[in-house]
């Protein structure tokens, strides 16, 4: 499934809207990465958004080397 284990981020739905705006249904999906987390002591692969790893790595919740 497409969701951020971090965060929540998911799906989002809408339209596609063309120039004579016919609306056609459309999905936006976040980007997703794997990335190996230590917590605890334990080493864990979680699926992040790109944000959420932003967002550790400023505050230093998450190394440059690890990532």
């Amino acid at each position: 499934m497409q969701k951020c284990e971090l965060t929540g981020k998911g799906k989002q739905y809408g339209n596609n809207v063309s120039f004579s705006q016919r609306h056609t249904k459309r999905v936006w999906k976040p980007n997703l990465q794997k990335k190996t987390i230590v917590i605890n002591g334990k080493k864990t692969q979680m699926k992040l958004s790109t944000q959420a790893i932003r967002t550790l790595k400023k505050q230093g919740l998450l190394d440059s080397k690890t990532v």
